[in-house]
């Protein structure tokens, strides 16, 4: 497995993938027992593998207990990951909830008894809540570095004005920078390519990608009925091959895949390994298995090249409307490149 800094805002050192270990536990009635997730990690170690994601309210807990009693004999050899700002069960209260200071440091405190360790590598803030200022969020990430409680900050499933601002806050009062970002993305879901991923780009910041497998429709198991335990058991995270773009993608991979004797799982995974190879910054799946099987399945990715003309193919396919103005602004730099005048129907006129 090859190695990368995380973003250009550090210089910690990360594998190119990440283990996710949402299922790690049944606390949600869904996932793996004890034994099955002591085999993923020890998968994925053998592998090079050396970062790990994690939060406090995976499992009700219990990912980050399992992950603890896991990493317990060489800690230091780990990049460690964790989330506030969900509940840990779903009888926490309001105060147990959201961005605020309260709840990180509460929430902290806690993820740190149950992964039995002093300090936490990486720690997300999990979700915005639409509330709390990024003064407070960007001054409690802050206060926590310096007390040795966590070394790296990052802001997952934020919009990007608000990782922007968090990043000037923190530039200008001299905080802990913000290293990373983390959201979803996969052939399925390209949101991010309008302004999350060009902002990381541009700022440096590292981009951590769950659900690469868009909760197995790139496996194409749902198409053939094979297994659907996530979408009927979890109900949660799960997309449906509901358009003709799902079908198209699905169908190219199927097809590369079988050009290449691979799966769909492989050739899709190595999508993103080869779009991070091109980017200015560090874009890292996070496989988050549920099974062994699962795990290895994935992992078969890194022994896969991808041609160019393979990964423009799956780029077509999946590619989405960037709207306004990204496409406006997309055909000016064209217009530019080309020393000519942008034609005057595409002149945006108010």
């Amino acid at each position: 497995m090859r190695y990368s800094t995380f973003g250009r805002r550090t210089g910690l050192r990360v594998s190119e993938l990440a283990l996710g270990t949402g299922n790690f536990g049944t606390g949600w009635g869904h996932g793996a027992e004890r034994d099955e997730a002591r085999q993923i990690f020890e998968g994925y170690v053998e592998a090079g593998g050396n970062f790990l994601d994690t939060a406090n309210g995976y499992q009700a807990g219990q990912a980050e207990a399992l992950l603890g009693e896991f990493i317990a004999s060489d800690r230091d050899h780990f990049v460690l990951a964790t989330k506030y700002t969900l509940g840990t069960t779903p009888a926490a209260g309001v105060s147990q909830l959201g961005n605020s200071r309260k709840n990180m440091v509460r929430a902290v405190e806690e993820s740190l008894r149950r992964l039995n360790t002093d300090h936490i590598d990486l720690l997300w803030a999990h979700i915005s809540d639409g509330l709390t200022p990024m003064e407070e969020i960007m001054r409690g990430f802050d206060d926590l570095v310096s007390a040795g409680k966590i070394h790296y900050i990052g802001l997952s499933n934020f919009p990007a004005w608000r990782i922007a601002r968090a990043d000037l806050l923190a530039d200008l009062r001299g905080w802990s920078p913000v290293a990373g970002i983390q959201l979803e993305y996969s052939l399925a879901e390209r949101s991010a390519d309008r302004e999350l991923i060009p902002m990381a780009e541009a700022l440096g910041l590292a981009v951590t990608q769950w659900s690469p497998l868009a909760g197995g429709l790139l496996t194409g198991k749902y198409r053939n009925g094979n297994d659907n335990s996530r979408a009927t058991k979890l109900g949660m995270l799960v997309h449906a091959e509901t358009s003709a773009r799902e079908t198209a993608i699905i169908d190219t991979l199927i097809d590369i895949a079988g050009n290449l004797g691979s799966t769909p799982t492989e050739v899709a995974v190595a999508w993103l390994l080869h779009k991070a190879r091109q980017s200015s910054t560090s874009l890292i799946p996070i496989l988050g298995s549920r099974t062994r099987a699962q795990f290895d399945a994935t992992l078969g990715a890194l022994r896969l090249s991808l041609s160019e003309s393979d990964y423009e193919r799956l780029n077509d396919a999946s590619a989405i409307a960037l709207g306004v103005p990204h496409e406006q602004t997309l055909e000016m730099q064209a217009a530019l490149a080309g020393g000519r005048h942008l034609e005057p129907a595409r002149i945006p006129v108010s």
